[in-house]
């Protein structure tokens, strides 16, 4: 029987981890869903790279699984084994092969940045509002600050290649602190613990961060892009996807660093001018004058107060109930 050559073994071998690393590499479930018009950029160049160490690995460690079986010890064998001093092809080979799948990452990975907006993120008015968080059981929450705007040749992430010198559809001045991220749309006049973008707009955020070094991560979005005190940097981006999407800081800021968290809300554009309109109505009363009030600070009367008029009874009669009691 005519013994199988070894170049066709290579060959049928070749063929079964391509199929192998293709169909793994292009179906895996590894990333989370895609909501933003530049996470499908993202994806496809992980899903090469992830294609590529597939058929690497299988090369590697199918190489090594062969090599034990095949030239393992045999009972009763003590002879030393074959002396190898090396083979120059094969050394050649496996220089040559990393060193072109390097370079071809590194122009793709390029490509990829350019057309993400990441050469050219334009200079913009950037807003360092401060807003105070409101948060546990605080009624209402703000302090005495002035709001200052510069204008700064900014770093990050710009617009696309499209959008280029066109301004965005929605600015956010996004400030990070320990430990929390505050929202500033400087054209309403609106502040949040949350980020409410409407889908389909050009959306271009302006960062800052008032102590230490933060970084703004939406994982669905696939973009990431650090918060640096007295730097501005900025991430513009346009959600595709209607849903609410994890904001992560994933730069070590502190001991309380992974509680950072805050969300994303990508609206409807009806949805979104119904919550704008709510908010502006909410937020008519000057911020700069409001102190954080604690429910557990007030008295029976003062808590309710506010609720007066919906409960329908005088300010008197809730009075004489609160002293009769």
């Amino acid at each position: 029987m005519q013994k199988v050559p070894v170049s066709l073994w290579t060959l049928l071998a070749g063929l079964l981890i391509s199929a192998i690393s293709i169909l793994i590499g292009q179906n895996h479930t590894l990333m989370p869903v895609q909501a933003s018009l530049q996470a499908p950029l993202v994806d496809g160049f992980f899903n090469i790279m992830f294609t590529i160490a597939i058929a690497l690995f299988l090369v590697v460690e199918g190489t090594i699984v062969i090599f034990l079986i095949k030239y393992r010890r045999r009972r009763g064998d003590d002879t030393d084994g074959v002396p190898v001093e090396g083979n120059t092809a094969l050394e050649i080979f496996w220089t040559a092969v990393p060193t072109v799948i390097v370079v071809v990452l590194g122009i793709y990975s390029v490509d990829v940045y350019n057309k993400m907006g990441g050469f050219e993120p334009a200079g913009h008015v950037h807003s360092s509002a401060h807003v105070a968080h409101v948060s546990g059981s605080a009624m209402a929450a703000t302090l005495n600050d002035q709001s200052a705007s510069t204008t700064e040749a900014s770093i990050g992430i710009g617009g696309t290649p499209n959008a280029q010198g066109k301004p965005a559809d929605l600015v956010v001045d996004v400030k990070g602190i320990q430990y929390a991220w505050l929202f500033n749309y400087p054209e309403s006049g609106i502040s949040a613990g949350e980020l409410h973008v409407p889908v389909g707009a050009d959306v271009q955020l302006n960062l800052s961060a008032d102590d230490v070094i933060h970084s703004f991560w939406v994982p669905n979005f696939r973009l990431k892009q650090d918060a640096l005190p007295g730097i501005a940097t900025e991430l513009r981006f346009v959600a595709t996807k209607v849903g609410t999407y994890p904001v992560v800081c994933a730069e070590l800021c502190g001991g309380y660093h992974g509680s950072m968290r805050s969300q994303v809300i990508v609206h409807t554009p009806e949805d979104y001018q119904s919550w704008l309109t709510e908010n502006q109505l909410a937020q008519q009363q000057d911020m700069h004058q409001a102190v954080a009030v604690n429910p557990a600070n007030l008295s029976t009367s003062e808590f309710l107060a506010p609720h007066v008029r919906d409960m329908g009874i005088s300010a008197a009669t809730l009075k004489s109930l609160v002293i009769s009691h």
